[in-house]
């Protein structure tokens, strides 16, 4: 690029070195401080923080991707029912969009009975994440202030914990306009915290050229789809930058369900009967093939039977541990199954260096999907 990062980035003032190019689309990271931070209070929560904007979140967080249709239908008195379930058990962190079905309408259900039922205590440690997904229109700052007003009517509360902004088409520059306007939105309060969600390195560095001070991005990362550790890791590991990662359990492909199965048979394995399992089944083909998708599950089942937890568990508490993960979404299937115990394991499971090695070994005998697929988000901007 013509212009540094640093030199870009004024208000990154506090950096100790300066940047040091390696190649077009990477930096050597040095010794450095920056504004854009993250602090731990506790295994459980985390706090992601840019200059004077924070927010602590629980590291599991709960997604609703499933309430969106395509999982079954979910009763709404039920789904609250749950949504007070995971609180109560310290999942208190959901995660949404304003395109998934009903869920932002749920939340705002959900946290007006927190607020009659529970104790403060608990509804201080609510938080609430929703993202924009707007089609490719101009974007004007009353375009941008009305779908905002939209969510925090349907959540019921006057400012956004965090509004996650996805963009479809990079040719297209109104991203950046968008999250001036997002960014104008929280200096008055409307917004608590301005992030992404499935942005790449080169678009994400773009956007802290432009002074625009995001959070974190929410991108896809498993075992499977190690992406994320490549050039994107680099990038928030300078800059501060967190990632929230889903599909980290693949829609329910990393567990026990799946182990011992065949696919390849017509009706020997579990139905592949939701999006979210059909999504990462393509995921699993792209990477090394259902065969050596079955050496990970073995492999991470032996890990799990040492520690007494869930294939899930081990899954999750992996990626947890990658460089800039800040928190890992698990879908949750509201009033019709749960995982609360599987979940809240997370917290206290501790991988060794035995467990990692071989997760790394079998992980890395997959394809490299940035060659496959590209760069975090690109599976939604390829044709």
């Amino acid at each position: 690029m013509a212009v540094s990062l640093h030199q870009a980035y004024p208000y990154l003032s506090t950096f100790k070195s300066t940047l040091i190019p390696t190649r077009p689309d990477s930096y050597r990271l040095a010794s450095y401080s920056v504004k854009c931070s993250v602090t731990t209070t506790d295994s459980r929560r985390i706090t992601v923080k840019n200059g004077n904007d924070s927010l602590d979140i629980c590291r599991v967080l709960n997604g609703m991707w499933q309430t969106s249709g395509g999982w079954g239908s979910i009763d709404r008195d039920n789904a609250v029912d749950a949504m007070l379930q995971y609180a109560d058990a310290g999942l208190t962190t959901f995660d949404m969009a304003d395109h998934y079905g009903p869920a932002e309408d749920l939340y705002g259900i959900f946290i007006n009975r927190v607020r009659r039922e529970r104790p403060p205590e608990l509804l201080d440690q609510i938080r609430g994440l929703t993202k924009w997904v707007p089609p490719p229109v101009k974007m004007t700052s009353s375009y941008v202030r009305q779908n905002i007003d939209i969510s925090r009517k349907r959540m019921d509360v006057s400012s956004l914990d965090m509004l996650q902004f996805h963009w479809w088409d990079y040719s297209n520059p109104g991203y950046i306009d968008a999250l001036k306007h997002l960014t104008d939105l929280k200096e008055e309060g409307k917004i608590k915290t301005v992030a992404l969600t499935n942005f790449d390195t080169e678009r994400l560095r773009i956007i802290l050229e432009n002074e625009i001070p995001v959070v974190s991005n929410q991108v896809q990362h498993s075992i499977v789809d190690m992406r994320p550790q490549q050039k994107m890791a680099e990038l928030c590991q300078l800059t501060g930058v967190k990632l929230i990662t889903y599909g980290t359990v693949m829609g329910g492909l990393l567990s026990e369900k799946f182990l011992d199965t065949n696919l390849t048979i017509p009706f020997a394995g579990p139905p592949l009967n939701t999006p979210s399992l059909q999504k990462y089944k393509r995921m699993v083909d792209a990477w090394g093939g259902w065969g050596q998708f079955q050496v990970l599950l073995k492999t991470l089942n032996q890990i799990a039977s040492k520690h007494g937890v869930s294939i899930p568990t081990v899954a999750v508490k992996y990626i947890l541990d990658q460089p800039a993960v800040a928190g890992s979404m698990i879908g949750v299937r509201l009033g019709l199954s749960e995982h609360i115990n599987d979940a809240n394991a997370v917290f206290s499971l501790a991988l060794d260096e035995e467990d990692v090695n071989s997760i790394r070994e079998v992980s890395s005998k997959g394809k490299d999907l940035m060659k496959v697929i590209g760069d975090c988000g690109d599976e939604y901007r390829r044709i």
